[in-house]
């Protein structure tokens, strides 16, 4: 059974972009670049050009899935050192967070060229095609609820440098859910992408991104220069019925989570104090902070592709003349759990994913956002929709996210889950609605697809269409 054809995203406006292009006949991987693109104007708190991240693709012609990495990487390849970073504090859950911003904490970018290779290995429209969802978004898209309420909480990141004009209104209030968001000359950057998109490292825009970090910042022109996309194969875990395949070197260890949780979460947790207490032991993990969006994408052919970008919280630090905010991912201490040296890659949470049936057939793409959450948000949503819930119910579902020593739950755990998990030795805190904390979720499957309203999601079923010739 092939999955019909249709776009996930975190934003109205990124999956709107994604339907358009399969509906012109673009292959899956065109319309994942053309999400991709557009996220980076619309949904800036989360991601950006300068960013980085990882793409999970199935072939439905060869059965097969490769794994891409472009996320970013340590700068210093040309010698210079870095410099100490600027310390600010965040609001994350009501609990102040360290974090640093600054020129220093600007890695290698990875967007520019993951797009890129995205589409050359398998996109089949015409390159400016792709990038000009993208450069409209770069005009102004909606500013939606859920980016309204948690920009507040990350102002202290957001609102520096040029952000201080893009995050708030002309009266200096933040900017609120429906007013537009746009980057001054942010036109510029997508104008070159379509035309020299080789600029990004090697020419105007790589020139202007280095004299942004100069006083600082250990990026250099080697550093650019020596970035390269990385494919692999994928690891894989077993659930019943299909084979969940996914990068398999994610920091927190999604697919080991997924296969454990597996064996033992047998009901549903919300109504089921033994699930619940099985989901809890396999994904109790530590506290972390990073932002990050998604996308999903499945063409008419079957063909499909996930993909997790992030831009850090972003460092405070804008290219001049190209209105991109560049990325903190320096300044995100949990991603440096040892020495990491230049030109290496910076671990990360991210986990774009498919999962195949008994015949080798796609039968998910999913992937989440929001750092130490992605990994329970999507177990949870993958364990659901394998059983045979629907997509989108599955990420309306209930979540919970554990941490040492404590849960903390969404609404909708019947009163008998809570007793039990407290029984057991956990502080239980409920959180009064459903949040973006939870993560957010974009999956497509045999039920259809889904996009999670704590992000202000929305997928769109697309008609099939034709494949251009």
């Amino acid at each position: 059974m092939t999955l019909s054809p249709g776009v996930a995203a975190g934003h109205p406006s990124t999956a709107a972009a994604g339907a358009d292009i399969l509906a012109r006949g673009g292959s899956a991987a065109d319309a994942a670049v053309a999400m991709m693109l557009v996220s980076c104007a619309a949904e800036t708190i989360f991601t950006g050009l300068s960013g980085g991240g990882f793409a999970t693709y199935y072939d439905a012609a060869r059965q097969e899935t490769t794994c891409v990495d472009f996320f970013v990487s340590v700068p210093g390849l040309g010698g210079r050192l870095h410099g100490r970073g600027i310390p600010i504090e965040v609001s994350f859950v009501g609990q102040a967070v360290p974090y640093d911003i600054g020129p220093t904490t600007v890695a290698v970018p990875g967007v520019p060229a993951g797009a890129r290779h995205l589409w050359e290995r398998w996109g089949r429209l015409d390159w400016a095609e792709v990038v000009v969802p993208g450069l409209a978004a770069s005009y102004g898209t909606p500013f939606p609820a859920a980016h309204a309420a948690l920009l507040p909480d990350i102002a202290p990141a957001m609102c520096v440098g040029d952000g201080a004009q893009v995050y708030r209104r002309p009266d200096g209030e933040f900017l609120s859910a429906g007013d537009p968001l746009r980057h001054h000359d942010h036109h510029r950057a997508y104008e070159l992408l379509a035309e020299q998109p080789e600029a990004f490292y090697t020419g105007e825009f790589a020139e202007a991104m280095l004299t942004s970090v100069a006083d600082g910042g250990a990026l250099d022109t080697a550093d650019l220069q020596a970035y390269k996309v990385v494919e692999s194969k994928p690891r894989e875990v077993e659930v019943p019925g299909y084979t969940v395949a996914a990068r398999g070197n994610d920091l927190d260890d999604v697919l080991g989570t997924l296969g454990r949780a597996a064996r033992t979460v047998t009901a549903d947790p919300t109504t089921d104090p033994a699930s619940a207490l099985a989901l809890v032991e396999a994904l109790r993990g530590p506290q972390r902070r990073a932002e990050t969006t998604n996308i999903v994408a499945v063409d008419s052919e079957g063909n499909g592709c996930a993909v997790t970008t992030s831009l850090g919280l972003g460092s405070g630090v804008w290219v001049p003349g190209f209105g991109v905010h560049l990325n903190s991912m320096l300044g995100e201490g949990e991603l440096i759990r040892e020495p990491v040296p230049p030109g290496a890659r910076l671990g990360s949470m991210m986990s774009p994913l498919v999962a195949l049936d008994s015949d080798g057939r796609l039968a998910l793409a999913a992937g989440a956002a929001g750092g130490s959450r992605i990994r329970p948000a999507l177990v949870q949503c993958v364990l659901r929709i394998l059983a045979g819930a629907q997509p989108q119910a599955a990420i309306d579902a209930p979540r919970l996210h554990a941490v040492p020593g404590a849960v903390v739950l969404e609404p909708g755990f019947a009163p008998h889950v809570i007793g039990a998990l407290r029984q057991a030795g956990n502080e239980v805190a409920l959180a009064p609605k459903r949040a973006a904390y939870f993560g957010g979720v974009s999956a497509i499957g045999r039920g259809g697809g889904g996009a999670d309203p704590r992000r202000s999601g929305e997928f769109r079923a697309v008609p099939v269409q034709p494949r251009r010739s």
